[in-house]
């Protein structure tokens, strides 16, 4: 079912696609190991779901806006679309024994159990690798196996705001002491997934050249950290103290006015760097250069970006959005249009990449998501295979991988 905002494009099926005959077992849960295990599947690996009997991926009840397909949440079915679904006990010794049998045959294992479980079950990294020396064993978990964090819950809002990345988005206020504001999506889960596809694709490439697998681990902590690297950088080599957020507009903790989002007259728009000499004759605004000037003069533009800012702000809000860009676009300023989805979904910019797809339950129903963003050979990957049902495909693995029958 072709939807009014989906491109034309190639199903996964119809490329040659680079993971095509990697088996991968998806033992994680919620967002981050899954979205890492979505993102192989879209590259052509088979990827297998071993998910406990009874509820399943505890993803399945994570329900956002309301929103189910056939009773699990319409979030499970975005973050597992192309994968298939083995029910499995790990506690009983005879499911253990089957998911072993698939571990002897797989090329990848995701897992983001907290430290010390997998030990316990029998299936750590050492365990493992006896059974398949190729395996690359992937491990995901909140903040590491060691130290005072090391059980806490992994978790992104909580990880966001342990790391300061929340506290780096909130504007400073008129007393510097202005609220943290964390990231409207789940950015460090997402993050992480993503570091993880490049560890376990640098790994498979390791294993082309010397025939072993290995362990690969990241961390939400150390990807937040990693997502902070230029202003946590410039931190590390100052005298310790915390930079100053701006006191409004703010977007960057060490960016030099105009670099925000203003208000304009009918809505909001972003400007990056620019000299405020030109911004200002750009846009007709004397006082603007009158106090570049002087601040430059005074110590520099950081000094006292919260009066330079709050000057543009009362220009800009003025006029509207779309006569401020006809004037800074042909110019050579960055500056965009702050949109919200409605206007987003219908604008060229967004249409034109095809970015959403529909994607079908093995019963028909139908829901519509983002694609792959990866393109290969030049076509898009649309991925349009649902999310499995829990256990749908037991049969059908027991028989692929010639599994033993529980009691055998």
């Amino acid at each position: 079912m072709k939807t009014s905002f989906e491109e034309e494009g190639t199903a996964s099926e119809d490329l040659d696609l680079p993971l095509a005959g990697t088996v991968v077992l998806d033992l994680s849960q919620f967002l981050a190991g899954p979205s890492c295990a979505m993102r192989l599947a879209d590259l052509g690996a088979d990827v297998i779901k071993v998910e406990r009997p009874d509820g399943g991926d505890l993803c399945r009840s994570l329900v956002l806006a309301d929103q189910y397909v056939e009773g699990d949440s319409a979030l499970f079915h975005t973050i597992n679309r192309g994968k298939r679904s083995f029910a499995a006990d790990l506690k009983d010794p005879a499911s253990l024994q089957q998911v072993k049998a698939l571990i002897a045959r797989a090329d990848v294992l995701i897992h983001n159990f907290r430290p010390g479980v997998m030990e316990r079950i029998g299936l750590d990294v050492e365990q493992v690798a006896r059974i398949n020396p190729r395996l690359v064993y992937a491990v995901v978990s909140g903040y590491g196996d060691s130290g005072p964090w090391r059980d806490k819950p992994g978790q992104d809002l909580l990880v966001q705001s342990l790391s300061g990345l929340a506290w780096l988005s909130g504007d400073g206020g008129a007393d510097g002491d202005g609220p943290p504001v964390p990231a409207g999506v789940s950015v460090v889960d997402v993050l992480t997934g993503a570091h993880l596809v490049q560890a376990i694709m640098a790994a498979l490439l390791r294993r082309t050249r010397t025939g072993r697998g290995g362990k690969v681990e990241v961390s939400l902590l150390e990807s937040a950290l990693d997502l902070q690297f230029e202003p946590l950088t410039a931190f590390l080599n100052s005298d310790g103290a915390a930079p100053v957020r701006g006191a409004h507009n703010h977007a960057n903790v060490h960016a030099n006015p105009p670099y925000g989002i203003y208000r304009t007259a009918d809505g909001f728009m972003a400007v990056a760097m620019t000299p405020l000499d030109k911004l200002a004759a750009l846009i007709d605004c004397p006082a603007l250069a009158q106090q570049a000037a002087a601040a430059e003069r005074a110590g520099g533009l950081l000094r006292h970006r919260d009066a330079l800012k709050d000057c543009l702000q009362q220009h800009l809000a003025t006029r509207g959005t779309t006569h401020w860009l006809a004037l800074l676009e042909p110019a050579g300023v960055w500056a965009a249009q702050v949109m919200a989805w409605p206007e987003l979904v219908r604008h060229p910019g967004f249409t034109t990449l095809g970015m959403t797809q529909s994607i079908e339950s093995a019963s028909g129903a139908v829901m519509q998501t983002t694609r792959c963003p990866i393109r290969i050979d030049g076509q898009r990957i649309f991925n349009r295979r649902g999310a499995p049902a829990l256990g749908a495909d037991n049969q059908a693995v027991a028989r692929q991988y010639d599994l033993p029958a529980k009691g055998q």
